[in-house]
């Protein structure tokens, strides 16, 4: 009897390792091979969450086919304290080591939803834009300037969903500070932006910041500053020999004023090269925003031509009345500007005048660029008519 007891024990020991071992043989093959996900998505390790809670919401979503064997190879691999919160994109068929691997990488999360507010010379304007998982393409959900338009529903409705949004502020090239405090007013997902000074001309970043839902303008300022500051050491570290720029203040004039000049990438150090053969040369500047920024004190665009009037009113930064750079920036230059500002094409050039098609006729006489003008005054007298 004792025998036979001993047998059937020493069988079901048996079955129970071959059990054992075909389990551990499964759970290998579940942790390492493809995943159940058809198709990429977003998943969210929200703050705080432990082990338990991820591997659950994982096989919840169809992401992996075990939370078990999922929870088992994280602490066999000693990374359970490793995971990071934020919303992830997981490919489609994601292995559970690859899956481990994304939501301990940390790092800016990868929300489906984009909400940018674009700081331009016409005036602020919100996009509200949806990305598909796996796609790097955008698909526009409402677009809407404010103060001006009716907040779209679609954006109310999706703010109020709890949805996560990666927030941003998109300052263009060439703004005045005072047209980004105004602009930074306008954004509803920012704080104390009506309390803020007008902080020093040139001295903010253009650029795109992300921003946390209810953060503070003052510190979107200070990241803006500190990123230009950096730009400005390094550019004057490197700056070309022989510059007529005195010190980074007049670097950083020279380079709002390129900004303001050309919006076309390739026209930057040559528009450089004009402007410092004419400060060489002792040739005063004759350009338009300087004498625009005398008149607006960079409270906003002209909106129309210069006046006569004001090309013969005598202010600090009419350059066609003084001799030199104006006594500081006009708009807050991009690095490429400040670039160009001290690295300037080697040029003969000292005029240029727009072309009609978004660039500039560069000449090295008088004569040449008088020929320049008149062909740019056809073309202007030819758009009014059309116009009219």
């Amino acid at each position: 009897m004792w025998k036979h007891i001993a047998a059937n024990a020493m069988t079901l020991g048996i079955v129970g390792i071959v059990v054992l071992i075909g389990l551990i043989q499964i759970g290998k093959s579940q942790w390492s091979e493809p995943g159940p996900l058809a198709e990429p998505t977003f998943f969210e390790v929200p703050r705080g969450a432990n082990l338990t809670q991820v591997s659950s919401a994982l096989e919840r979503q169809g992401i992996i086919v075990s939370d078990s064997v999922f929870r088992l190879g994280v602490r066999y691999t000693e990374r359970d304290d490793e995971i990071k919160f934020g919303t992830y994109e997981i490919p489609a068929r994601a292995t559970m080591p690859e899956i481990l691997d994304i939501i301990t990488a940390g790092g800016p999360s990868v929300f489906p939803y984009t909400v940018t507010h674009l700081l331009r010379a016409s005036g602020p304007e919100v996009r509200v834009r949806e990305r598909q998982p796996g796609s790097s393409d955008l698909i526009e959900i409402a677009t809407f300037v404010p103060g001006v338009d009716p907040v779209p529903e679609a954006y109310t409705a999706l703010v109020e969903s709890g949805e996560p949004i990666t927030w941003r502020i998109s300052v263009a090239p060439g703004l005045t500070s005072w047209e980004v405090i105004e602009g930074l007013k306008s954004a509803d997902f920012l704080t104390g932006a009506e309390e803020l000074g007008v902080p020093a001309e040139g001295t903010l970043a253009p650029d795109t910041y992300e921003v946390a839902r209810g953060a503070e303008a003052g510190t979107l300022i200070d990241r803006m500053q500190d990123a230009q500051e950096r730009v400005i050491a390094e550019a004057w570290a490197n700056r070309a020999p022989g510059l007529p720029l005195a010190d980074p203040l007049e670097m950083l004039t020279l380079a709002s004023i390129i900004e303001k000049e050309t919006g076309v990438a390739e026209e930057r150090a040559l528009v450089s090269g004009v402007f410092v053969n004419r400060l060489n040369q002792g040739m005063r500047l004759q350009t338009d925003p300087t004498v625009i920024y005398g008149v607006t004190e960079g409270r906003g665009s002209l909106g129309r031509g210069l006046r006569r009037s004001e090309l013969d009113r005598m202010t600090p930064y009419n350059t066609y009345l003084i001799d030199g750079l104006p006594p500081g920036p006009i708009a807050n230059p991009s690095a490429a500007a400040i670039r160009a500002a001290v690295d300037p094409a080697e040029t003969d050039y000292v005029f240029f005048v727009a072309d009609g098609t978004g660039g500039h006729a560069f000449a090295e006489t008088l004569a040449e660029h008088n020929e320049n003008v008149a062909a740019w005054r056809a073309i202007e007298a030819a758009r009014e008519s059309v116009e009219n």
